[in-house]
């Protein structure tokens, strides 16, 4: 199950709640859909935009004091299909090669980068996205990065010193 978004407080008296998304994909909110809260299963039943924000009511949720009890939820869901997009989940654990085959780590972590989501790898190296040429999910990207980008993760401690060397602040 991914996390999909978090109801953040009631609205109004009758059961409404705030959720902000954190999906760009607004159909987790269609009617009829299906999220989960803790060991709880939620059914849309309306949604609406509300600012920087949704206006949710879910079935069976049909007071403030039900309401209440969801606020600060995490909303869940199951994995989306669709052979055009990249999802985190099937990034985050795969081994990274460069276009040489040589391993550079496994990612950690994706960031959110205005440039280009970037895979942080447990290796310490940022390697943006866009360079990514080849996925297995959850198993295996090949990036084609420009020469020198790993060199700054594997010796980060030599950059600050050449810094110095350099005259230029570190």
């Amino acid at each position: 199950m991914l996390e999909v978004g978090r109801v953040t407080r009631p609205h109004g008296v009758c059961g409404d709640l705030v959720v902000i998304l954190t999906t760009n994909r607004s159909e987790r909110l269609d009617v009829g859909s299906v999220l989960t809260a803790a060991d709880r299963e939620l059914v849309v039943a309306h949604a609406r935009p509300h600012k920087n924000s949704w206006i949710v009511g879910f079935r069976g949720v049909t007071d403030r004091l039900s309401a209440e009890a969801l606020s600060g939820t995490v909303l869940r869901a199951v994995p989306l299909v669709d052979a055009n997009e990249l999802w985190v989940h099937e990034l985050v654990g795969a081994r990274v090669l460069d276009q040489d085959g040589v391993e550079r780590g496994e990612v950690a972590k994706v960031v959110e980068n205005p440039a280009s989501d970037l895979l942080e790898l447990d290796t310490g190296a940022l390697v943006p996205l866009r360079f990514l040429t080849e996925l297995v999910p959850t198993k295996r990207i090949v990036v084609d990065v420009p020469e020198g980008l790993f060199d700054i993760a594997n010796n980060p401690t030599e950059s600050a010193v050449g810094a110095a060397d350099s005259g230029m602040p570190s």
